[in-house]
């Protein structure tokens, strides 16, 4: 039935011309075809769409049929069809208006959701490629269009995070990156080819934008394999490798981009790069270097005198923006990023004067956040490794300054404790080594202000900043053993004065007074022992104004015991550091009395 309707359409079609075939002629026609192919009548449509007699109406028409025809490729369980539906589609891309074909393409390429994405891709990329170079004109704009589309469904599909994914490959992502290049070459081929042409310099404008789209996605959280004998095959190693070569080949080397990403609204701002274009095409450029500084992909074009303080300059901007990110994939290339740029620099050869770049400082700050905040014990090892890589790579004058900076912002009392842990290490270098006046005199006192006291006096938490407390307490300590008062070269026996005001004493009360709560709340717990038993052994307890989760009652009392034991610790370290000051003191009034 449906054949012998669609015949008839195209009877009544034959003797008109093509200007005179009417609105509802298509809609039929569309409606036909698609009931043959329902009913499974694929060969009789065939036959009819390869009669030289209906040309004309298969021209004008046809493209209508392009929907049903890649819709029943799609459709699984129709094997039996494939064949003469892959012979229908190739005589409509041949015969069809390209302009209809075109947009009818896009709209299915637009259609589908999750997998069903790469599937609708890698089936439609070579038509859409025909179409494209059989059209007269426009074909900056028709490349432009048919790229964004391609893009925007490709970004909707999940980037692989693992060496499996990337091998399993479940969303065809991979796949599409690899058919992808082979579509976009034959454009890029036509650039080089005739650089004069005026519409070659549009299509050159949409090239580059795609590129910078794919520097964006997938490459910015696509992750690469690490076994240098599967480089070549990785996927995402082989894309960049080609997006990269297309930019050079469209006149936008490494050099040009990555040199000249500071005057980015002059050097890019014709280019229409989504909405935010700066911050997006921050994102491309970031995602560019890492390419090429980590993985070596087309650093032999940057010039080879560039000096390693100036390419960290150069990355900085970017390392921040990395770890300004949530996302894992993303953060942790900041790392490597900065690791790459710190391990081209001798130790303490970063001047001091760096640090006035905002990014200087705002990259160990947010080095302290991944510490602190990642869940992933590895990259948070990481983090604190890269933190004291850059510490060691600043000149005295820079650590200086980095170290005020962190001990005023990190507002983490294990990362003071590591902060002050340094301070030793450079006093310590000091006085073994060159002195340093930076670690030493008025310049140490006044970063000794920031260590020796408490935040909050007696009351500060002492659980919470017992890190803090404990390196503190040893780094007096050292002070107290290795600076004799007579010689007072770090200027610690000046001020002993206010640090034991501002520091040892509230340290004293503050101990009295958390032993004596913790000690309160444990013997409180252990005579409630036999109500919390009633109460399915689960109970809460309030220390220091917070409720301690609900935990059984042998674990509570062993988290008290443990506060108490840290307390112990921190009251037997003061204890050792008063005694070492007393002894101190009093050998130097003997040896000032025997002097006189």
């Amino acid at each position: 039935m449906a054949v012998e309707e669609l015949q008839c359409i195209i009877k009544r079609c034959q003797i008109l011309e093509e200007h005179d075939f009417k609105e509802e002629d298509f809609g039929l026609f569309q409606l036909a075809g698609q009931r043959c192919i329902d009913d499974g009548h694929v060969d009789q449509l065939l036959e009819i769409i390869q009669d030289e007699k209906n040309k004309t109406i298969i021209k004008s028409m046809g493209w209508n049929l392009v929907g049903p025809v890649v819709r029943c490729l799609l459709r699984n369980g129709e094997e039996d069809k494939r064949e003469d539906c892959f012979l229908m589609f190739d005589l409509l891309v041949k015969l069809c208006n390209p302009k209809e074909l075109l947009l009818g393409l896009l709209e299915l390429i637009e259609e589908p959701s999750g997998k069903q994405i790469s599937q609708t891709i890698l089936l439609l990329l070579q038509p859409l490629q025909t179409v494209i170079q059989k059209l007269p004109n426009n074909k900056a704009y028709s490349v432009g269009l048919a790229l964004s589309t391609l893009w925007s469904q490709l970004s909707l599909l999940p980037v692989p995070y693992s060496e499996e994914q990337t091998q399993t490959d479940d969303y065809g992502l991979c796949q599409c990156c690899k058919a992808l290049i082979e579509f976009t070459r034959p454009f890029v081929e036509e650039v080089i080819d005739n650089k004069e042409n005026k519409e070659n310099e549009k299509l050159k404008d949409e090239l580059l934008k795609f590129c910078f789209k794919s520097l964006k996605c997938p490459l910015l959280t696509a992750q690469f394999l690490e076994q240098s004998e599967e480089v070549g095959n990785d996927p995402f190693r082989c894309f960049a490798c080609e997006i990269i070569g297309f930019l050079s080949q469209i006149g936008h080397p490494v050099p040009k981009i990555i040199l000249n990403h500071g005057r980015k609204k002059r050097t890019w701002g014709y280019l229409e790069l989504e909405e935010e274009e700066d911050k997006q095409l921050a994102d491309c450029v970031a995602s560019l270097t890492y390419l090429v500084f980590v993985h070596g992909i087309g650093i032999d074009q940057l010039p080879m005198v560039l000096s390693p303080a100036y390419l960290l300059q150069l990355n900085m901007e970017h390392i921040e923006l990395f770890l300004q990110r949530t996302e894992q994939s993303i953060f942790s290339k900041g790392l490597e990023l900065l690791e790459n740029g710190l391990l081209r620099l001798e130790d303490n050869s970063l001047l001091y004067q760096y640090l006035e770049i905002k990014s200087f400082l705002a990259v160990p700050q947010g080095l302290v956040k991944v510490m602190t905040l990642c869940p992933i014990e590895t990259l948070r090892k990481k983090g604190l490794a890269m933190l004291q890589l850059y510490i060691n790579k600043l000149d005295s004058q820079g650590k200086y300054t980095l170290f005020r900076c962190l001990l005023n912002t990190s507002n983490h009392s294990g990362v003071e404790g590591f902060i002050i842990q340094n301070i030793k290490n450079q006093i310590d270098s000091s006085f073994k080594k060159t002195y340093n006046k930076w670690f030493a005199g008025p310049q140490l006192i006044s970063l000794l202000d920031l260590v020796l006291f408490l935040p909050e006096g007696a009351e500060t938490d002492l659980l919470q900043n017992s890190d803090r407390i404990m390196a503190s307490l040893n780094l007096l300590r050292y002070l107290v053993i290795k600076d004799n008062e007579n010689d007072n070269q770090t200027g610690l026996w000046t001020e002993l004065g206010k640090i034991e005001n501002n520091f040892l004493k509230p340290l004293h009360i503050g101990l009295n007074m958390s032993k004596a709560h913790y000690e309160a709340e444990i013997k409180n717990s252990q005579q409630n022992s036999q109500v919390a038993s009633t109460c399915t052994s689960v109970c809460s307890v309030t220390v220091g104004g917070e409720e301690i989760p609900a935990m059984p009652p042998e674990m509570q009392l062993k988290v008290l015991h443990s506060a108490l034991f840290t307390f112990d610790l921190i009251e037997s370290v003061l204890a050792r550091v008063e005694e070492l000051i007393e002894i101190k003191t009093k050998s130097t009034s003997e040896e000032n009395v025997g002097i006189k």
